[in-house]
C-alpha cells in the first residue's frame, strides 16, 4: 500500500509539471505570433511606401530619363503684357508757390502792435502791423483847417465878384476891375482845391503807416516786434504764401523733362508722412544746367497741413504708359554680363535670357526688352539653375506682387 501511494503521488507531480510547461509554451508560441505578425505588417508598409516612392519617381522623370532620375520642382510664371503707367520719380524742396514778402510801403516809424502770428490766414488789405501815427495826424488836421481858410477866402471873392457885376452897369465899375476880381474868385477856388489834394495825400501817406497784406493767403513768417522803428530800408516785416498755394521744385534729368507737360498729375509725399497729397506741374524749367544737366519742374500743390516751405517731399509723376510684361524683383536676375531672366526652353531646360528693365514699382519690374510676355519666366531661385539643367515648370498660382 505504501509503494502504491508513493508512485501515486509521484505520477501527479509529473503531471501538474506537464501542465505547466505547457501553458507557458503555449504563452511564448503566443506572444512570437504577435512579433511576426507585426514584423509582417511593417514590412508591408514599407514595401507600399517604397512603391510609392517609386513610382512618384516615375512621374517626375522626364521623357527619355532614366527611372531613377529626380528633376527639381520650379515655380514659373507667364506674365503677359499689361498697360503700366510710366511713372518718374523726383524729390526736392518744398516753397510756397507765391512767396510775397511785406514791408513798409510808407515813410515808417515805431511799431505799436503786431496783430498777427506765423501760421494765420489773412485776407486781402487786413492789418498786419500798426505803426505810431500821432505826428502825420495832427499835420492832417492842419490841413483840413487850411481847407476852411480857403474855402472862406473863396467865399469873398464870390461875394465881390456878384456885387461888381451888379455896378458894373451902372458904370461905377469898369469891366477891367470886374475881371480882376472874377480872377481873384478863380485863385480862391484853386486855393481851395489845393488844400483839399494836399489834405488827400497826407491822409494816404497816414494810411500807409499800417503794414498790410497785399493779398490773401497764409503768413509764413514774422520778423518785427512792437516798439522796434522801421522804415522803407528795413526790408520785408512779413513773408506770406499767396493762397497758401504750395509747389514742390523737383530736379529732373534732361531726358525725363522732355517727356513731361504742364497739366501733368502728381502724387506728392512729403518726408516722414505715409500720406501722398495730388499735385500737378504747373510750370517747366526753360534751361538746363549745364554743370547738373538737370532742369527743375514746379509742381503746385493746394495747402496742406504737412507741406511747410523748405521741407523735402518725393513725387511720383505720371508721364503718360507702355505696354510691357511685369515681373517680380525676384525673376529679373543681374550679373557681370549684365541683367537676365531664367526661362523654360525645350524639353524643360532652363534657358537664359538677356533682358532690359525699367522702372521698379510696388508691382513689380517692368522690362521693356527681351520678353514677349508668353514665356515661362523661373519666378524664383533662378540663379541656381544652370543654362540647359532639366527642369520640372510649375506654373504658379499667383503672381507676387
Amino acid at each position: 500500500m505504501k509503494a502504491m501511494n508513493v508512485e501515486s503521488t509521484k505520477w501527479s507531480r509529473e503531471a501538474i509539471d506537464d501542465v505547466v510547461v505547457d501553458e507557458e509554451t503555449l504563452a511564448r508560441r503566443r506572444r512570437r505570433k504577435w512579433i511576426i505578425g507585426a514584423v509582417v505588417v511593417i514590412a508591408l508598409i514599407a514595401i507600399a511606401a517604397l512603391f510609392m516612392m517609386g513610382g512618384g519617381g516615375e512621374k517626375a522623370t522626364a521623357p527619355g530619363g532614366s527611372a531613377g532620375q529626380q528633376l527639381p520642382a520650379v515655380s514659373v510664371i507667364v506674365p503677359g503684357r499689361q498697360d503700366i503707367p510710366a511713372l518718374i520719380s523726383a524729390t526736392g524742396s518744398l516753397a510756397a508757390r507765391r512767396d510775397m514778402p511785406v514791408g513798409i510801403a510808407g515813410e515808417g516809424g515805431q511799431v505799436i502792435r503786431v496783430l498777427v502770428e506765423p501760421g494765420q490766414w489773412v485776407s486781402a488789405g487786413q492789418t498786419l502791423a500798426v505803426i505810431d501815427r500821432r505826428v502825420q495826424t495832427q499835420e492832417a488836421a492842419q490841413l483840413a483847417a487850411q481847407i476852411e481858410v480857403a474855402r472862406a477866402d473863396m467865399r469873398l471873392a464870390q461875394s465881390e465878384l456878384d456885387r461888381a457885376q451888379a455896378l458894373v452897369g451902372r458904370g461905377f465899375i469898369s469891366q477891367a476891375d470886374l475881371d480882376r476880381k472874377r480872377a481873384a474868385r478863380d485863385a480862391a477856388a484853386a486855393r481851395v482845391r489845393v488844400a483839399q489834394a494836399t489834405l488827400g495825400a497826407s491822409r494816404a501817406r497816414i494810411g500807409r503807416l499800417d503794414v498790410r497784406a497785399p493779398t490773401a493767403g497764409l503768413v509764413l513768417s514774422r520778423s518785427v516786434e512792437a516798439g522796434q522803428v522801421v522804415g522803407g530800408g528795413s526790408g520785408a516785416l512779413f513773408r506770406i504764401a499767396a493762397g497758401g498755394d504750395m509747389e514742390l521744385m523737383a530736379r529732373l534729368p534732361q531726358t525725363d523733362l522732355a517727356r513731361l507737360s504742364v497739366g501733368v498729375p502728381v502724387q506728392v509725399t512729403p518726408v516722414g508722412s505715409t500720406t501722398s497729397y495730388q499735385g500737378q506741374i504747373w510750370q517747366i524749367s526753360p534751361i538746363i544746367d549745364a554743370q547738373s544737366r538737370q532742369g527743375v519742374a514746379r509742381i503746385a500743390v493746394p495747402y496742406q497741413r504737412d507741406l511747410r516751405p523748405g521741407g523735402f517731399a518725393s513725387a511720383e509723376i505720371r508721364a503718360g504708359s507702355t505696354t510691357a510684361p511685369l515681373l517680380p524683383e525676384s525673376a529679373v536676375l543681374t550679373d557681370d554680363s549684365g541683367t537676365y531672366v531664367m526661362i523654360v526652353g525645350p524639353n524643360n531646360t532652363a534657358q537664359r535670357r538677356a533682358v532690359r528693365v525699367g522702372n521698379v514699382t510696388d508691382r513689380g519690374v517692368i522690362v521693356v526688352q527681351g520678353l514677349t510676355g508668353n514665356e515661362q519666366v523661373v519666378e524664383s531661385a533662378g540663379a541656381f539653375l544652370n543654362p540647359g539643367e532639366r527642369i520640372r515648370p510649375e506654373r504658379s498660382r499667383a503672381p507676387r506682387r
